[in-house]
């Protein structure tokens, strides 16, 4: 019988989701009988300051929002935007004879289908439902089959949750302290920013390294062909038996790192071409060995996001997004996953797809199967796949944009990984000859011939590395036998320089978490995105560049908290926590060793800091003693020649001297400046360039002197006034002062450009009234002000150009009502993901940003017009569609004028008598409340934004 009969039967049954958007598809499925709702994400949480945590807590379970000495009890609420759909989730439980929760099928859904236990408190029978696709038999099999909540699973989960609250919520006030306020410490967050800056720190200590080769075109001498090409290209590969030096032989110090290769430098290069040129040359063997390749495994979550970060230039968080719409819409599998294993009905559908669309030749006698390569994987999901027990080809899905782009990418992986292996030859053959000279010389040139391309049909895949050869590229060799006679057509010496290691991207930093073990792969997207909103790392293209910020808070994390930053113990705390699910360790005394340090020795802060002991221990005593943390210290990093780079709170700095001595000199750091490129030339031209004032000569009429100054708000032009000028009160003098027009700099304006400046506004003339009509140049830029009635002008230069003609004919056009014509987009970039909708770059009032016609996003500091990559744009977005639209402030006493609107003249007096007591109870009781909390709110205030960073960082 299916579930919708048995429900018309057995009464009303209320099944939640997390997902409106699922809840919606689900509903489909499930017909009449079943109400489907949405929890909407988390319903409760840790607190996010004081002023949300019950009056009955004080103290320090006031300030963590956990009772660290009470086996560490979490304090929960429900979030003040989730209170009114849990009163809806209530409404609609006490109608129904059964609950459904139908979370999903990991540790977070497990924890959230907990809470809704905990908050709803229902009296029906309840069941746990779980499924990883949502297809109509996915759900009615989930239906009919449910099981008991997962405790373990939760345990693991809240355990996580607050751990992740006491680091961030202990270690970051640390950071506010002796760094700058308002930064972030997190568990994972943290170790993925020392990873980008170690990365930048091997940059900064390489030293390139040249050396040279000579490349040769040689020729059969017959006619070639697809199969057999006349000539072909191959290096230098040896010199009297030597092997001849390339980059990989060099180490980070630009040294080799052995004395048995042969360095050649540019004039060794050019000797020893010249003494080939008119050498014979040999075939002295021919190596032909069988080349193989299998498929690759089916997605999980990482290899999904490098994978699309290669091929549909996605970020982790734009693949989790797109992906997140697959599923709720029920085209793919549950895309937070660590498996490669693809259930029997998968299997089946990819390998009828396999023979429908690439023949019988492409399937293999059996079935493949995944080893999973991920350590203590959790739970027990699919691979990312297709959904249902048919897939759909792209085509058939109906599917637009990104979403159709990343879903053909699942289908073309998952058949793929059915398919046959890919076979061919693989051959080298190496090229012999004398030079004039004497020297022996050898080159080697290397082939590959796919003669049954397999899997390769459906899927290729692609590679971090933008120049490497993929595995479906052939390179096809002269069919030549050892001994034959080759001519060298050309023969030319290149010069190389070795290069420092490539930046993390997205993908990269994913993969390198991945396989160091360090967090769980389903949260690398909201990771890297946490450390690009605190402002640690910034983008150059696709490049995580790290900023000056993020090398002091690392500074300070390796040197008094080297622990919690290392790469193994992160490591080891995730296998502590994946024990706990498994039920083969308990939560409380495993949160006291790493909070209180209780079993290790003795060795308190020290070890549980640095030293050697148990991996857990001493964070509560860390974070107490700060003395010997030297704020300064932490902050500056020697550029060379005397120069410091250090790190103040309104940004970077480079500095020579002592402060107030004669010597000392200071410059600002561009923002946006990678910190590989601060050379002591740069800082030395940063110190010499001028700073503060511009002189720019005195003003003819009144004697005082002119300056140009780089302002907060840009740069602008003022008078110095005499001494003595008052500058307060009713006497007071304020100097003039105007801003530079956008095409001036303060290096180039000159005294005249000031005085025009500071003549502004400019009277431009009367109209026919006599009314004045005057030209000023304002916050949203140059306008025309007639009374009360502006209009704005084009272009700066048309302040002291403009006639009063010119002035009158702007004043005879209609005003335009709401916003001026929009201006053309500066830059394209597709379409958005979430919500469909064309994006592009436009020139704002606040600068350049990104919208799709819905949400508006300025653009960041280290995005650019030019280099701002669809992927970068679709994030900035989905990051202001998150926070919501912003709060608007109340307007005072609105009561007043409703009523004295909709009430007679004589009740106006009363009505406002009313509104004002009112308002006074309502500001004495404010008053209390607010008395109340203040003091603990004060010591929070920071906290509010770390607590956001430690609920995302896991």
């Amino acid at each position: 019988m299916s579930p919708t009969s048995e429900t018309a039967q057995g009464g009303r049954r209320l099944v939640i989701v997390e997902s409106p958007a699922k809840a919606k598809t689900i509903k489909g499925y499930l017909g009449p009988g079943y109400v489907v709702e949405a929890s909407v994400g988390h319903i409760r949480d840790l607190p996010n300051g004081a002023a949300e945590v019950p009056e009955k807590y004080t103290g320090e379970v006031r300030r963590l929002g956990v009772d660290v000495e009470r086996d560490f009890q979490p304090i929960y609420v429900v979030n003040a935007d989730k209170k009114a759909q849990v009163r809806k989730l209530k409404e609609q439980l006490a109608e129904s004879d059964e609950l459904y929760l139908a979370t999903d099928e990991d540790r977070e859904g497990e924890a959230i289908a907990w809470h809704l236990l905990e908050v709803l408190k229902p009296k029906v029978p309840v069941k746990r439902m779980v499924f990883h696709e949502i297809t109509k038999s996915a759900i009615q099999e989930a239906v009919a089959n449910p099981r008991e909540l997962n405790k373990r699973m939760v345990d693991a989960q809240e355990t996580r949750r607050i751990l992740d609250r006491l680091y961030g919520y202990e270690v970051s006030p640390v950071l506010w302290k002796k760094v700058m306020p308002r930064l972030s410490a997190g568990r994972v967050q943290s170790v993925a920013t020392r990873l980008v800056v170690e990365r930048e720190r091997e940059r900064i200590a390489f030293r390139s390294a040249e050396y040279w080769d000579l490349t040769g075109t040689f020729s059969t001498g017959r006619t070639g062909d697809a199969s057999d090409p006349a000539a072909f290209t191959a290096r230098l590969t040896t010199v009297d038996g030597q092997r001849v030096a390339q980059g990989r032989d060099f180490g980070s110090d630009g040294r080799l790192k052995s004395a048995q290769v042969l360095h050649l430098d540019e004039a060794n290069a050019r000797a020893l071409k010249a003494a080939l040129e008119n050498a014979a040359f040999a075939v002295r063997s021919v190596e032909s060995k069988p080349y193989r390749r299998s498929p690759y495994a089916p997605f999980r979550t990482t290899t999904l996001q490098q994978e699309a970060s290669r091929k549909l230039g996605f970020g982790a968080k734009a693949t989790m997004q797109v992906a997140q719409k697959l599923y709720e819409n029920g085209f793919i599998t549950y895309m937070r996953t660590d498996s490669t294993t693809l259930s029997d009905t998968a299997v089946a559908a990819a390998r009828a797809q396999v023979t429908q669309l690439y023949g019988g030749d492409y399937l293999p006698e059996k079935p493949r199967t995944y080893a999973g390569k991920v350590k203590n994987a959790q739970e027990a999901h699919e691979a990312i796949r297709p959904s249902g027990d048919r897939f759909r080809t792209p085509a058939e899905t109906g599917l637009t944009g990104d979403q159709f782009r990343l879903y053909e990418l699942i289908w073309k992986r998952t058949v793929a990984s059915q398919m046959k292996d890919a076979v061919g030859n693989s051959v080298t053959v190496k090229i012999g000859g004398t030079g004039s000279d004497g020297r022996d010389a050898e080159f080697s040139a290397s082939g590959k011939t796919i003669t049954f391309h397999g899997f390769m049909k459906a899927y290729v895949e692609g590679a971090d590395d933008p120049n490497a050869e993929l595995d479906d590229r052939e390179r096809r060799l002269p069919q030549v036998s050892e001994g034959d006679r080759l001519t060298a057509e050309e023969i030319t010496a290149d010069g190389h320089a070795t290069k420092p290691p490539a930046r993390y991207t997205e993908a990269s930093l994913v993969k390198e978490l991945e396989e160091r073990e360090i967090g769980r792969p389903s949260t690398y997207a909201s990771i890297i995105g946490t450390i690009l909103d605190r402002g640690y790392v910034f983008k150059k293209g696709t490049a995580l560049v790290p900023s000056f910020l993020s090398f002091a808070v690392v500074n300070l994390l390796e040197k008094h908290f080297g622990r919690l930053v290392d790469y193994d113990f992160t490591a080891r705390m995730e296998d502590d926590l994946d024990r706990i699910a498994r039920g083969e360790a308990q939560a409380v005394p495993w949160l006291k060793r790493f909070y209180f340090g209780e079993g290790t020795g003795g060795g308190g802060a020290a070890e549980a800091g640095n030293g050697d002991g148990d991996h857990l221990g001493g964070l509560k005593e860390l974070v107490t003693d700060l003395g010997a943390i030297d704020a300064r210290e932490i902050s500056s990093f020697p550029v060379g020649n005397g120069v410091m780079l250090r790190v103040g709170r309104y940004g970077p700095y480079v500095e020579r001297g002592e402060k107030d001595s004669e010597s000392h000199q200071r410059a600002d750091v561009p923002a946006d400046l990678a910190p590989d490129e601060l050379t002591v030339e740069l800082a030395e031209e940063l110190l010499a360039k001028p700073s503060g004032d511009f002189e720019l000569g005195k003003d003819p009429q009144t004697g005082h002197e002119i300056v140009a100054k780089d302002g907060r708000y840009g740069p602008y032009v003022t008078e110095i006034l005499p001494e003595g000028t008052p500058k307060t009160g009713k006497n007071a003098v304020k100097p003039r002062t105007a801003s530079l027009f956008k095409s001036m700099s303060v290096d180039t304006v000159t005294l005249e450009d000031a005085l025009r400046l500071m003549s502004l506004p400019r009277v431009v003339g009367k109209d026919a009234e006599g009314v004045e009509i005057t030209a000023q140049n304002g916050r949203y830029g140059p306008y025309l002000k007639k009374g009360t009635d502006s209009r704005s002008l084009e272009a700066e230069e048309q302040l002291f150009a403009i006639t009063l003609d010119e002035a009158l004919a702007i004043y005879a056009q209609p005003k335009q009502r709401g916003r001026a014509a929009a201006k053309p987009p500066l830059k394209e970039l597709g379409t958005d993901p979430v919500s469909e909708r064309p994006v592009v770059v436009k020139d704002g009032r606040f600068g350049p940003y990104v919208t799709d016609g819905e949400t508006n996003a300025t653009l960041r500091t280290g995005d650019s017009v030019e280099d701002i990559t669809p992927e970068r744009g679709y994030e900035l977005l989905a990051e202001k569609r998150a926070k919501g639209p912003a709060k608007k402030t109340a307007k005072k006493a609105p009561a007043k004028k409703t009523a004295a609107k909709k009430t007679a003249a004589k009740k106006t007096t009363t009505a406002k008598k009313t509104a004002a007591k009112k308002t006074t109870a309502t500001k004495s009781a404010a008053k209390k409340t607010s008395a109340t909390t203040s003091a603990a709110t004060k010591k929070t205030a920071s906290a509010r934004a770390s607590a956001k960073t430690s609920s995302s960082d896991e």
